[in-house]
């Protein structure tokens, strides 16, 4: 699952208006709309303000949130995948 489609799913279930998520998270309509779109991804800040708004698990959030930013950074390398293997080689030595 994408991290926009569950903040939307989340949101409505819990039948609240963009404007009221926005100011749960203090940031503008506008923001929420275009995180909701796919179109901006949010900050580690607002990420954890979603989270308790929307009452989702935290990990799982700041999981899908991750995943979202390492893919837009590496989707167009050719090595994308060996370098995402190098890096949680490295992760997992530390």
């Amino acid at each position: 699952m994408l991290l926009s489609d569950l903040l939307k799913q989340k949101r409505e279930k819990k039948k609240l208006l963009m404007r009221e998520v926005a100011a749960l998270v203090n940031v503008d309509t506008a923001i929420i709309s275009k995180i909701e779109k796919g179109d901006r991804i949010p900050t580690k800040e607002q990420i954890e303000k979603l989270a308790v708004a929307l009452d989702i698990d935290h990990k799982k959030l700041l999981t899908l949130w991750l995943s979202e930013k390492i893919y837009k950074d590496v989707q167009k390398e050719s090595v994308a995948i060996d370098a995402i293997k190098l890096a949680l080689k490295r992760i997992k030595n530390n």
